[in-house]
């Protein structure tokens, strides 16, 4: 089951729900899911995707679509901004690591 994460634009400060785990949302929805949270290209590819594979992507994109929705957004810009023990089991599941400069 997907998890509920706070994520914040680091230049605007505008905040927004990510996810990370399972979504049964996008099981359910299928592309209409990139959609509404603002990724026409993506969602359009999805459709495509699902046509396709005559929605054999659907049950394979619900692993997968919250990682790479998660991803896509902490690399333009966001900032997880929960609190620590939810930012920690986000970093865990996007494999997320803090290096050091020692």
């Amino acid at each position: 089951m997907a998890q509920k994460i706070r994520i914040r634009h680091t230049e605007s400060g505008i905040t927004r729900n990510g996810y990370v785990g399972f979504s049964f949302t996008y099981l359910f929805f299928g592309w209409l899911v990139p959609l509404i949270r603002g990724e026409i290209k993506i969602g359009a590819l999805h459709l495509v995707f699902n046509i396709f594979t005559f929605c054999l992507w659907q049950l394979i994109a619900c692993f997968i679509y919250n990682r790479q929705y998660m991803t896509r957004m902490l690399t333009n810009g966001w900032e997880l901004n929960d609190s620590d023990a939810n930012n920690n089991h986000a970093k865990m599941k996007l494999n997320i690591t803090e290096h050091s400069n020692e």
